[in-house]
């Protein structure tokens, strides 16, 4: 039977999901991130889940932690880009006086409904950008944001509706930035991500607009073991459907997939060797997408028309052995 409880994690609430297998925990008030993702079959932790004393760094960094969502994900240059006549300046928080990893961090989400049954639970919660001054002051356009997430038996599902409540056409980017652990055993773990290309980084990590063949990444393609591997690399998936597998040598197995034709990039981040974690990132856009030589069809970046939603998908599925 599946069913939602709530809890505390530093005072603030949290709903917590709950099927036969797994529990995931959403935490509302501090960017409704999931927070822990708990294998009950297998007795493990599935995300990088933070401690009570990780506040301090978790209100600093929370994309450090569980599934945070980036809106839009990576670095844009300067943090400046124009769009349909409207010029956009973000806080140039990175090195260079660049901008990463976008404008939502630990913004207070409004749970609007709840449900339970026999095959799933879930919880949706919702997020108005005209709430926060701080993001209107870089953003100007007023977004709404609905989320829904959906437990059922073994899969966790984000679906996200982005609504534009503006009167111009504005650009989005969405991605996460999801931490799944190793156990500190990367050996154990193999990694397929069909993809057919390495995004050129230039010395302040930023694209070039050029695209590099796969090289030794062609691995990616076919299973590649973990043991030794450091990524901080962008990746295209061509017209591969966009879908990760992370395998464990016993069978057991974390698949990941984003709906299409939105997500359009793998971001994969190891923070240095492959030890306790790896980042699989599924992007919409491409990191600077609105100040690069592509077009909308390549970059991945989202036209949100007035008052015509988008809804973006990503599915977690975790398989047992």
């Amino acid at each position: 039977m599946h069913h939602i409880t709530t809890g505390k994690w530093n005072g603030h609430e949290t709903f917590i999901l709950h099927s036969d297998t797994m529990e995931a925990t959403l935490l509302p008030s501090l960017g409704n991130n999931v927070i822990r993702l708990w294998d009950k079959a297998s007795e493990r932790e599935v995300l990088r889940t933070p401690a009570e004393s990780d506040l301090d760094y978790y209100l600093t960094k929370p994309y450090h932690f569980g599934i945070p969502m980036l809106m839009p994900p990576g670095r844009i240059r300067r943090g400046r880009f124009s769009y349909a006549g409207v010029d956009y300046q973000f806080d140039q928080n990175t090195a260079n006086e660049n901008h990463i990893h976008g404008l939502h961090r630990t913004q207070a989400w409004t749970v609007v409904d709840q449900h339970s049954c026999d095959t799933c639970c879930s919880v949706t919660a919702t997020f108005r950008t005209a709430d926060d001054p701080n993001w209107m002051r870089q953003y100007p356009t007023p977004l709404e944001f609905s989320m829904k997430l959906k437990l059922a038996g073994g899969i966790l599902t984000q679906k996200l509706s982005v609504t534009n409540l503006g009167d111009k056409a504005a650009p989005f980017g969405f991605g996460t930035h999801t931490w799944l652990m190793l156990d500190n055993q990367p050996e154990r773990w193999s990694l397929t991500v069909p993809v057919t290309g390495v995004y050129e980084l230039d010395e302040e990590l930023i694209m070039t607009g050029r695209t590099l063949p796969l090289h030794e990444h062609d691995a990616l393609n076919h299973g590649l073991n973990l043991k030794g591997s450091q990524f901080d690399t962008v990746f295209s998936i061509g017209n591969h459907q966009p879908e990760a597998w992370l395998t464990r040598d016993d069978g057991y197995r974390i698949r990941y997939t984003g709906n299409e034709p939105y997500f359009k990039h793998w971001v994969l981040y190891t923070r240095g060797e492959a030890d306790e974690i790896i980042c699989v990132e599924p992007y919409t856009w491409l990191p600077d997408a609105p100040n690069l030589p592509f077009d909308q069809a390549k970059t991945g970046l989202i036209d949100l028309q007035p008052q015509t939603p988008v809804e973006l998908v990503l599915d977690l599925e975790v398989i047992q052995p």
